[in-house]
């Protein structure tokens, strides 16, 4: 089972509640689960990006110049950094804080990142 296999289900719920809370205008708890998507997600190039991505329409939807403009640069970032490794742990991803800093990782995510490697172990079993 690789990485995106088993974080997809986690990663999709995240993307699907922030979907459902800006549609229901809490752009701040939307952007919170892109967050939480983004710190579970940006070890692989794919979820990486997808969540980027989902950060740029963000930023589009509620005409966030910045955001959309930070979002351009983070998804070249993400489709030529995280392969080798180059994201700061618990980054969370949005313009609000700088692409190079790591951060700590909330405990629910760290639960979540914990279930995928676990996941991850049995299948290689």
């Amino acid at each position: 089972m690789t990485f995106n296999q088993a974080a997809k289900p986690f990663i999709n719920d995240k993307l699907e509640k922030a979907s459902d809370a800006l549609t229901q205008k809490r752009r701040q708890l939307s952007f919170q689960l892109l967050e939480d998507a983004h710190v579970i997600g940006q070890q692989s190039t794919y979820c990486h990006c997808l969540v980027h991505l989902k950060m740029l329409q963000f930023g589009l939807k509620t005409r966030n110049t910045k955001e959309v403009i930070g979002q351009c640069f983070r998804l070249v970032g993400a489709a030529t950094k995280t392969i080798f490794g180059g994201v700061p742990k618990g980054n969370t991803g949005g313009v609000n804080v700088s692409p190079f800093t790591p951060m700590s990782i909330s405990v629910g995510n760290q639960a979540i990142i914990d279930e995928i490697k676990v996941k991850m172990k049995h299948a290689q079993s």
